[in-house]
């Protein structure tokens, strides 16, 4: 059965020996973000982690890592925790082609236990907050649902769009946001400040994962999150209606902010240890008042931990980048096999493809840069053949290493445009970008000998199921 809420999803990770619960008393900081830093240096089946003995906080309770696995992003998918990651990735696919699913409006949202408003918010008081790294410049919220709709046509349900962002808590009822410029609360807002208007949001913290999945999925601006979350967990997707705003959110949250991005103002945002490894600086960001808080009673508070990868984010992130490349290419160019978009959110890619003509590979590498993602993120793309796996790095080396020569096969985009938490940019924001051809040529390219390669036997196929069953037997 599909998860409505982020309790019914750690349910099933303990019921799987994916959830492990610290019995010990710890220190907010640095224990529970050491933790979850520890989660993603221990291999990719790690368990989500779950605290509930916090120093200085009564009835805190915390889940780290919930998705930092490829065991626990299959459970989530109602798949078998064992399922490869090739394997879940073809299925997000899969599922993909049933988009739009109908959404199911739900009452007595469970969030509805308790309520703050106004000068009585108090997010200290609600919410277990610590850093995340030692240089962050305050506490964040980092996996949450953040619910904006597009101005200029707010009664279409599609382009209301649901997004992670990070949030620097500023005060007890003020946060700073990131909107960066591609994502499409940005795109609100300056619709919003153009009106002279502040943007109202809902924010949802405490989610079922295939909504955190969605928010993190780049789609189309008009592709509901909710109509596409649906399609993933194979039934309709469960919301309610946000009291103050009227926006519809998660059913199942453990809290539902509600405020406004106000327009026209900015205050200092940052450090922030972000997913390529780096910290981002302090900018001036949009501030957010709150104005209602909705929660259930001793919520379980979220968090996402960022740092040099491998950590929860990619894991989050990478088949809901890999999946949204592909359907988007394969609609253009059929002969596009597979996308690999794994790494650091995608700035480096890797695309398998079949060729019409000699530069074929090299058209579509350009291509997938300018995709809705690849604008803002992808920075170099590897291109192989349809006989190389992008999955499996050993084959993507063996083509780099073989079929590629820089006198032909790099090409080479000045000035664009890029993701500005990008450390390489340069100025902050741009960058040159890569397409690599790892490809054999075919003519009119009459390039390098490569006529004779060898290639696997015709059994190999069914002695590797053969081998995998029985290692697996005998473990």
């Amino acid at each position: 059965m599909p998860f409505d809420d982020l309790r019914s999803f750690l349910a099933a990770l303990e019921e799987n020996g994916q959830l492990l619960r610290i019995p010990d008393e710890v220190q907010a900081e640095p224990d529970l973000a050491a933790a979850a830093n520890a989660a993603g240096r221990i291999g990719d089946q790690a368990p989500g982690l779950y605290f509930d003995r916090i120093a200085g906080f009564t009835n805190a309770r915390v889940a780290l890592n919930t998705l930092g696995s490829w065991p626990n992003h299959a459970i989530a998918m109602g798949m078998d925790p064992q399922t490869s990651t090739k394997d879940q990735v073809a299925e997000f696919i899969r599922r993909w082609d049933a988009f739009p699913v109908a959404v199911e409006r739900r009452e007595d949202a469970p969030w509805h236990e308790n309520s703050v408003e106004g000068e009585e918010i108090n997010l200290f008081e609600i919410l277990p907050l610590f850093r995340l790294n030692d240089g962050d410049g305050g506490f964040y919220l980092d996996k949450a649902a953040v619910v904006s709709r597009d101005p200029l046509d707010p009664d279409h349900f599609g382009k209301q769009n649901v997004g992670v962002y990070r949030m620097q808590v500023k005060g007890k009822r003020r946060l700073a946001i990131q909107p960066v410029p591609v994502h499409d609360i940005a795109i609100h807002l300056h619709a919003a400040e153009e009106r002279g208007e502040d943007l109202p949001i809902a924010i949802t913290l405490g989610n079922d994962p295939i909504i955190t999945l969605m928010a993190s999925t780049p789609l189309r601006y008009d592709q509901s999150e909710y109509e596409m979350a649906g399609a993933l967990r194979g039934s309709a997707y469960p919301i309610a209606t946000a009291p103050l705003t009227g926006f519809d959110v998660p059913w199942g949250s453990e809290v539902v902010i509600e405020g406004v991005i106000e327009g026209r103002k900015r205050e200092l945002e940052g450090p922030f240890g972000e997913f390529t490894g780096h910290y981002s600086g302090g900018h001036s960001m949009p501030v957010i008042r709150i104005d209602k808080v909705s929660y259930r009673t001793n919520p379980i508070f979220e968090s996402l931990y960022l740092g040099m990868p491998w950590t929860e984010v990619d894991y989050l992130i990478g088949p809901a980048t890999c999946v949204p490349l592909y359907k988007q290419l394969k609609a253009e160019f059929p002969e596009v096999q597979a996308v690999n978009a794994m790494y650091t959110h995608g700035l480096l890619a890797i695309i398998s493809t079949k060729k019409r003509y000699g530069g074929f590979a090299k058209a579509v590498g350009v291509r997938a840069m300018t995709t809705p993602h690849g604008l803002g993120y992808l920075k170099m793309i590897i291109m192989v053949d349809e006989d190389v796996d992008p999955f499996n790095l050993p084959q993507v080396m063996w083509a780099l290493s073989t079929k590629v020569n820089a006198a032909g096969d790099l090409v080479q985009l000045q000035n664009m445009s890029v993701v500005a938490l990008d450390p390489s940019s340069s100025p902050s924001g741009i960058t040159d970008k890569l397409v690599i051809d790892a490809t054999t040529p075919v003519t009119p390219d009459d390039r390098g000998h490569f006529s004779q390669s060898a290639r696997d036997l015709p059994e190999t196929a069914e002695w590797v199921s053969r081998l995998t069953r029985l290692i697996a037997e005998n473990r």
